[in-house]
């Protein structure tokens, strides 16, 4: 009866290990990278009941991801008001130059934006559902600039009328506190909810405020 080839077996076995010896820093180096990639692709937006986690979409809306992100790291989104908020379907907000919480202006906010120029839009295949984050404009497709909103439900209207450049990954039960508006005056909100703090980044979890 023949012995079994232990040999063979502990050869390969070597040379396998080998192997991974040599390919675990590149393994590790790519996990890095793809780490910091969704990292710098995730925005957190601080709400008065918890944090809330968006995934940016920069492969699809690359100007408005970027401009959301310089506006985010810049801080023009902190303590900035959801000025329309409709039942059932959407929460805005973003309004720098007439929504923030210091010199928060009732009656021109909503007209407002930042101090940079006007987006192109970028349409694109993502729908509006649950939890997306699409661009506000005007009439004019390409007048995006500061202002966004957050959908609360389906409203496939919307689809290839305005660009998406995120969704809520976590926290959408925080979104879905935000205060409501008046359902006579197209969501306009009085003594409104405001954006905490916005950060490019997320944290690990999103936590309800104690």
């Amino acid at each position: 009866m023949k012995s079994f080839p232990f040999h063979l077996i502990q050869n390969i076995m070597k040379k396998y290990l080998a192997l991974l010896v040599l390919l675990l820093p590149v393994l590790m180096t790519e996990a890095q990278t793809k780490n910091k990639s969704d990292a710098e692709n995730t925005l957190t937006i601080e709400l008065k009941d918890g944090k809330v986690v968006i995934e940016l979409f920069p492969d699809d809306a690359p100007k408005h991801v970027e401009r959301i992100k310089k506006l985010a790291s810049e801080g023009k989104y902190d303590g900035v008001a959801f000025h329309r908020v409709i039942d059932g379907f959407m929460a805005q907000t973003g309004d720098i130059e007439f929504g923030n919480r210091k010199d928060f202006n009732s009656g021109s906010v909503g007209t407002g934006g930042s101090d940079l120029p006007d987006l192109p839009a970028e349409f694109n295949s993502h729908k509006h559902e649950k939890g997306t984050c699409s661009m506000a404009r005007a009439a004019s497709p390409n007048s995006a600039n500061s202002q966004f909103f957050i959908c609360f439900e389906p409203a496939p209207f919307l689809d290839n009328q305005y660009t998406v450049w995120g969704k809520v990954v976590k926290g959408m039960e925080f979104v879905d506190k935000i205060k409501m508006g008046s359902s006579s005056a197209n969501g306009s909100v009085k003594d409104p909810d405001f954006m905490q703090k916005v950060t490019v980044g997320s944290t690990k979890k999103s936590e309800k405020k104690e």
